[in-house]
């Protein structure tokens, strides 16, 4: 073999060990670097796929708005003067009639402009009800999906990764409750439980705003609990699952750092789309009579005290029913902005 062989052969080894080199370099990227090809952490793919969505952004605003006037409902009861459930007969018009909002058109609007929505058939400041109102509203929503995710999210994690018997049981416990009458049962138990102080099942249920949040909640887990279960079922099968395993882990291990962590997008995208359910759910018994006490605001009992002055104080149910509407329209957008962001089918 000639020099010049040898020397073409050390030049290619060379250049080869240099190449391997630069392939395994990691390099910071560079103002030159298109963005495009910059790598991003899992947070900023959702906010730029989220922030995309006006319509999910301005539900976010809206429930935000909605949060902060419940926060605050104490604040906007002493800046108008008024409290809740404090009759003022003075209020109402020469013919004993509600008095509409200043603004209000027509010659009736006589009300004076402290009340800003004007009053009910009692004088009662309108504003400041719905006010209270948002915070019995949310605080109902959130507390019995929160009970309901938990339940869900316990469920269907057993029936998805044990299978078997355990699997049917809870199968099996699903299928009864979802074919139970959930209004009917609801409207018994919160008869029955507030019909007098000492409540029901030995005074756990008691009057107030707990037999409402334990119904909705108790018997709103089996719709999460069906998805949870349907991803575990998939997810357990899945390459890592079964590395994760063969590496001595244990079941609640699997559970909690593999399993959980992949069902947790569709987790946050059903709860906020079951809130507005649940608000919706709180109404109805309210408007039916049997949901919060009668001394609570809330949004369905002011809507079922307007229905018979709706020909001659049309606001009474306007303005509850339109908080009620951009709650509800509010968290439905948000939800499905949550399920467009967070689906891993689209481009990053």
């Amino acid at each position: 073999m000639s020099r010049s062989d040898t020397d073409t052969d050390v030049s290619q080894a060379e250049q080869r060990e240099a190449a391997e080199r630069a392939d395994l370099e990691v390099t910071a990227p560079s103002a030159e670097t298109p963005a495009s090809i910059i790598g991003r952490s899992p947070w900023e793919i959702f906010w730029s796929h989220f922030r995309q969505d006006k319509f999910a952004l301005m539900g976010l605003v809206i429930i935000g708005m909605m949060v902060l006037m419940a926060i605050f409902a104490p604040l906007v009861a002493n800046w108008s003067g008024h409290e809740p459930n404090q009759v003022n007969l003075e209020a109402l018009d020469e013919f004993g009639l509600p008095s509409a909002p200043t603004w209000w058109p027509g010659p009736e609007a006589k009300a004076p402009p402290k009340y800003l929505l004007g009053v009910d058939d009692t004088g009662r400041d309108l504003f400041v009800r719905i006010a209270y109102g948002a915070r019995t509203s949310l605080t109902v929503a959130f507390f019995a999906t929160g009970i309901a995710v938990v339940l869900g999210v316990l469920l269907g994690l057993t029936a998805g990764f044990y299978r078997g018997k355990i699997d049917t049981l809870i199968s099996r416990a699903t299928d009864v409750v979802l074919a139970l009458p959930i209004l009917l049962l609801a409207l018994g138990i919160a008869s029955a439980c507030g019909a007098n102080q000492e409540g029901c099942f030995w005074g756990f249920i008691k009057p107030g705003l707990r037999p409402v949040i334990l119904i909705i909640g108790l018997f709103g887990w089996p719709y999460i609990g069906r998805i949870v279960r349907g991803q575990v079922l998939s997810i357990r099968e899945k390459e890592f699952v079964e590395a994760s395993r063969s590496l001595g882990a244990s079941n609640r291990r699997i559970i909690l750092r593999e399993i959980l962590p992949n069902v947790i997008a569709p987790i946050i995208v059903y709860t906020t789309l079951i809130i507005p359910s649940n608000i919706l759910f709180e109404a109805g018994l309210s408007f039916l009579g049997v949901g919060v006490p009668d001394g609570t605001p809330s949004w369905g009992a002011m809507l079922a005290d307007a229905g018979t002055a709706f020909r001659w104080a049309p606001w009474l149910m306007i303005f509850p029913g339109l908080a009620l509407f951009l709650t509800t329209l509010a968290f439905n957008l948000v939800g499905d902005g949550l399920r467009d962001a967070l689906d891993p089918r689209k481009a990053v």
